[in-house]
């Protein structure tokens, strides 16, 4: 009996041995986009990401993206020393299953990124890295029972001009989409109203819209704006980040003068920013992003005060895992971005869901003729950049015979 204790003894020690950190890798990624992103306040058409990849002594690979809007990560060289110095001393001989759980309070002068640009990226290669130990799909390690959430398409649109608008939607709509966000917010709401219109005429009217203004609007404004949309015949399923992320008395003002139009924020707040939002009753849907820890301790909270959570855009879909494991979360963002050559298996995106499959952690690996043919180590120009694939839905829908007889969804197009 001795004997057996002590070998399980073993074992377990092997085990917990096996989880512990002892390597990192950086990778820089630097292109194009396939189209202009944008809202009322921003518009883009570059990717700046990074990829961290975290190893453990048993092989297991943790992978996680950040990435930036607006300005080029520094050179490779400057990344690893960063991270070197920082962030890896805290990550060193450390069981990945101990860091995801830690809460830390910062005083003084550590109020402010610890992580030098990399905590999105950390706390998912993180969290993979922990699933993968335990043999799990992440979304199932946080708890999650289904596999699959509904995915509206998001066209980050409100720079494209009208035949593109209309292009990209009818080919959401003709990839199974049922449910659809467009950019608002332009000065003259007639604008606006065009968008809609131009909307129902390729994707019909037996669907779920969405808006989303980018802060664009007042309380009154936005009272205005939407009674508009409603008297002309738009139904809105949620009006997303109407005014400005902060005002929670007017954002709980406007719910109750616009009470056929569900109130969606909390998109550019922190964890302590969306706890007083909740607090405040100041949304109907809390809208959440990508630091899945972030992500699921306000989720726990949404869930207890009985306010529903949507998934807003999260890099290559990784929000996918949360959004299968939060009991309020109805709807997931997909927006059709030019990534998905960085891995090995994209997150599967079909009929208007995305699902989670039954790969332990995240579900992908950093691709490595990704790494091989799109990695930047030097900061690039804006002449030197190519322009990444389209995403894995396009290319699909793409390549797949079009059924001559549907004539219905001939018509939509």
């Amino acid at each position: 009996m001795w004997q057996q204790l002590i070998n399980q003894t073993s074992g377990v020690r092997h085990h917990v041995e096996g989880n512990l950190i002892k390597g990192f890798r950086l990778t820089r990624f630097q292109f194009r986009q396939d189209r202009v992103i944008g809202d009322s306040q921003v518009r883009f058409d570059q990717v700046h990401a990074l990829a961290l990849e975290i190893e453990d002594r048993a092989g297991h690979v943790g992978l996680g993206f950040g990435h930036t809007l607006f300005d080029p990560y520094p050179s490779l060289a400057v990344l690893e020393a960063t991270f070197s110095r920082h962030v890896w001393p805290g990550l060193d001989g450390q069981d990945p299953q101990v860091l995801i759980h830690r809460i830390e309070r910062p005083r003084g002068g550590h109020q402010r990124d610890a992580f030098h640009g990399f905590g999105e990226a950390l706390q998912i290669a993180l969290w993979d890295l922990a699933a993968q130990q335990a043999g799990l799909p992440l979304s199932t390690y946080l708890g999650g029972t289904r596999p699959t959430v509904a995915a509206y398409a998001s066209g980050l649109d409100f720079h494209m001009t009208d035949s593109e608008f209309m292009t990209f939607f009818a080919e959401a709509a003709s990839a199974g989409f049922r449910a659809f966000k467009i950019k608002v917010g332009h000065r003259d709401p007639h604008r606006d109203l065009h968008r809609l219109e131009l909307l129902r005429q390729v994707v019909g009217s037996d669907v779920q819209v969405m808006i989303d203004a980018n802060e664009a609007w007042t309380v009154e404004e936005a009272a205005q704006r939407l009674t508009l949309f409603r008297d002309s015949g738009f139904p809105i399923l949620w009006a997303e980040d109407p005014i400005l992320r902060d005002d929670f008395d007017g954002l709980r003002a406007l719910r109750a003068m616009v009470p056929w139009v569900q109130v969606n924020s909390g998109e550019y707040l922190d964890i302590s920013g969306r706890r007083r939002l909740l607090q405040a009753g100041g949304t109907d849907i809390l809208n959440v992003h990508g630091r899945i820890t972030e992500v699921m301790r306000i989720g726990w909270l949404a869930a207890d005060m009985g306010v529903g959570v949507s998934l807003g855009n999260t890099f290559l879909e990784t929000g996918v895992h949360a959004a299968c494991a939060l009991p309020e979360v109805r709807w997931m963002e997909y927006s059709f971005q030019n990534y998905d050559h960085l891995v090995d298996e994209p997150i599967l995106i079909r009929d208007g869901h995305a699902h989670v499959g039954r790969r332990p952690g995240i579900g992908f690996a950093l691709s490595s003729a990704a790494r091989e043919a799109w990695s930047a180590p030097e900061v690039l120009e804006t002449e030197e950049l190519a322009i990444g694939p389209v995403c894995a839905v396009l290319q699909r829908h793409r390549q797949a015979p079009t059924p001559m007889s549907d004539s219905h969804t001939a018509a939509r197009i």
